[in-house]
This record gives C-alpha cells, sequence and structure tokens, in this order.
C-alpha cells in the first residue's frame, strides 16, 4: 500500500531540484512560491531587471540571446546540484497585428522568445535531466496553439510549435527517463485580464462553459500534477486548460 500511495503523489517528490523560466511573472512567481513551500529546492530564471519571489535565487538572463540562455541553465543545475524538473514559463504576448500587416520583426521577435528559447533552454537542461534518471518537463503553451488569435498571429503559432516541441521530445527522450508535457491554459487571472473592462471580459467568457477565468492556483496546480509522481505515466500529453471552451463550436476566442 506504500508503494501505492507514493505513485500516487500529486507534488514533486520530496528531495527535487526544480528549475522555472519565467519565474518572476504572475504565473511563474506563483508557482515557485508554492515549490518553495515544499519539501524541494528551486531556482528561477527570467530576463534581467526582474525581481523574483523571496527566498528562490534568481538567475538573470536574456532567453533569447542563446548563449545567455544555456550559461543560465548550467548555472542554476550548478547551484542545485542537478536538475530533475524544468518548467519552461518564458514568454511575452505583447505584439497585437493583423496578419497581413504584421511586421516580420516583431513576429520573428515573439517566435524567438516563445518558441525557440524554449528549445534552447531545453535542450541545455537535457544532460542534467538525463542524468538524474527520472526527470520531468513542462512547457507552457495556450489554447491560441489550437484555437487560434485574433491580432496575435505570431503568438499562437510560436505556442502551436510547442505543441509540437513537446511531442517531438517526448518521442525522442522517454528512453532517457524524461517525460515531456504541456499545460495550455486560455484565460487565467493575469494582472492584464483582471484588469480588462466588464464588457471585454464578459464577450470573451461567452463561450467558455464554466463561465469564469482559471486562478492562477488552478494553472499552477496543473503544472504540479504533470511534475508529480502521479503523472509518472504520462508524457507526450497536452493538458488543455479552458473551462471547456473546447466543447463549444468555433473554440474560445470566436
Amino acid at each position: 500500500m506504500a508503494e501505492w500511495g507514493s505513485a500516487w503523489s500529486t507534488t514533486p517528490s520530496v528531495g527535487s531540484r526544480v528549475v522555472v523560466t519565467g519565474a518572476a511573472g504572475g504565473l511563474g512567481r506563483e508557482l515557485t512560491s508554492v515549490l518553495a513551500g515544499l519539501d524541494v529546492t528551486v531556482a528561477g530564471i527570467d530576463r534581467p531587471g526582474t525581481t523574483g519571489t523571496s527566498g528562490v535565487p534568481l538567475i538573470e538572463a536574456d532567453l533569447t540571446d542563446d548563449a545567455a540562455a544555456r550559461h543560465a541553465v548550467e548555472e542554476a543545475a550548478d547551484l542545485l546540484g542537478g536538475i530533475d524538473a524544468l518548467v519552461g514559463g518564458a514568454g511575452i504576448v505583447d505584439t497585437i497585428h493583423r496578419a497581413d500587416t504584421f511586421p516580420l520583426a516583431a513576429f520573428r521577435a515573439d517566435v524567438e522568445a516563445n518558441l525557440l528559447a524554449q528549445f534552447v533552454v531545453a535542450q541545455a537542461a537535457y544532460p542534467a535531466l538525463k542524468a538524474a534518471g527520472t526527470s520531468s518537463l513542462v512547457f507552457l503553451s495556450s489554447i491560441a496553439a489550437q484555437d487560434g488569435l485574433p491580432g496575435q498571429a505570431s503568438y499562437a503559432a510560436a505556442k502551436a510549435g510547442v505543441l509540437g516541441l513537446t511531442r517531438s521530445l517526448a518521442a525522442e527522450w522517454v528512453s532517457d527517463g524524461i517525460r515531456v508535457n504541456a499545460v495550455a491554459p486560455g484565460l487565467f487571472a493575469t494582472p492584464k485580464v483582471l484588469a480588462m473592462p466588464a464588457s471585454a471580459r464578459d464577450r470573451l467568457l461567452a463561450s467558455v462553459p464554466l463561465k469564469r477565468v482559471a486562478t492562477l492556483g488552478e494553472v499552477v496546480g496543473s503544472v504540479l500534477y504533470l511534475l508529480s509522481p502521479a503523472a509518472g505515466y504520462t508524457t507526450g500529453q497536452i493538458l488543455r486548460l479552458d473551462g471547456g471552451a473546447g466543447l463549444t463550436l468555433g473554440g474560445f476566442y470566436r
């Protein structure tokens, strides 16, 4: 019975060494705060000039700079004595343009930040994840990857790339004991969403059967599940958090 019980733990294993990119953002900050309260060690990586969670080491790096990103991951591995889990949560969602007038430089920058940087970090963490024997990698994507997002073709395309990256790495690295999954949230309680006019938010929520945005805790809980022994038989999967929006014709953003 003890073995059965331990297999169903829904938090990262005791003693786990977890690295979180995008650790200073709303979701990243919440995740590192929760992890810091568990019996694990955690280090964050985020852009220069940011402030992380109290008590959690924060390594500053521009993750769109390949060399800086690799160095940050190596520094985190040295700091923790290895890596048992990596959460790829860094990204941006700043550029809004119609596709027919989308500046190529802005499109390229969005893809570099939301997709290429994720791959560079995962590639840099691979030796440590493999050395751990049994490890987990969780990417943050978005339901925009499947539903599309008007005005944000670059973001939706990059997040769709993250889904393809998730499945490809899962297939390649499963023999190394590395599980690779992704969480794809819809609207959740970020400062930008909470600051939206009620009329705009109500319009977006009209096609969400649960009629609300997700809480940060619900998104964090999904990441923790995929990091945990309870998900030990799960790899190459996309956990979609959309309040049932995928059940409605046309999806969340129609």
